[in-house]
C-alpha cells in the first residue's frame, strides 16, 4: 500500500502560479501510476494529469498547456506546476496512485485505489 500527502495549495490571484506536491510512502513509488485530480464544489472529481510508470505524462485537454506534472523518484514525490491560473481552476486537488500502468484510465477516479487528503486551491480575480 502507498500513503499520499499533498501540500502546496493556497490562494493566488488569477494569472498566478502554484506548485503542488504529493509525498508518497509505504511502497515502491516507481510501481505506481501517479495522478492529480480536482473537485470543485458541486462538481464531479476530474482528472487533471498523470505520470505513468514509464515516466510518460498525460493531461486533460482543457488545461491547454498551463499545468505540468513531474516527479522526483529519489524523493518519492509528485508535483503539479500550475501556471496562468484562472477563476475556473479553484478546487480541492487530490493526489492519487494506481498500482501498475496508467493505461487509458489515467483520468478515471475509480481506477485509482489510493488517495491523499487533498489540498485546496483558491484563485481570486
Amino acid at each position: 500500500q502507498v500513503q499520499l500527502v499533498e501540500s502546496g495549495g493556497g490562494s493566488v490571484q488569477a494569472g498566478g502560479s502554484l506548485r503542488l506536491s504529493c509525498a508518497a510512502s509505504g511502497d515502491t513509488y516507481s510501481n505506481y501510476c501517479m495522478g492529480w485530480f480536482r473537485q470543485a464544489p458541486g462538481k464531479e472529481r476530474e482528472g487533471v494529469a498523470a505520470i505513468d510508470v514509464d515516466g510518460s505524462a498525460s493531461y486533460a485537454d482543457y488545461l491547454k498547456g498551463r499545468f505540468t506534472v513531474s516527479q522526483d523518484t529519489a524523493k518519492n514525490t509528485l508535483y503539479l506546476q500550475m501556471n496562468s491560473l484562472k477563476p475556473e481552476d479553484p478546487a480541492m486537488y487530490y493526489c492519487a496512485a494506481r498500482w501498475g500502468y496508467c493505461l487509458k484510465v489515467w483520468g478515471v477516479q475509480g481506477a485509482f485505489g489510493y488517495w491523499g487528503q487533498g489540498t485546496q486551491v483558491t484563485v481570486s480575480s
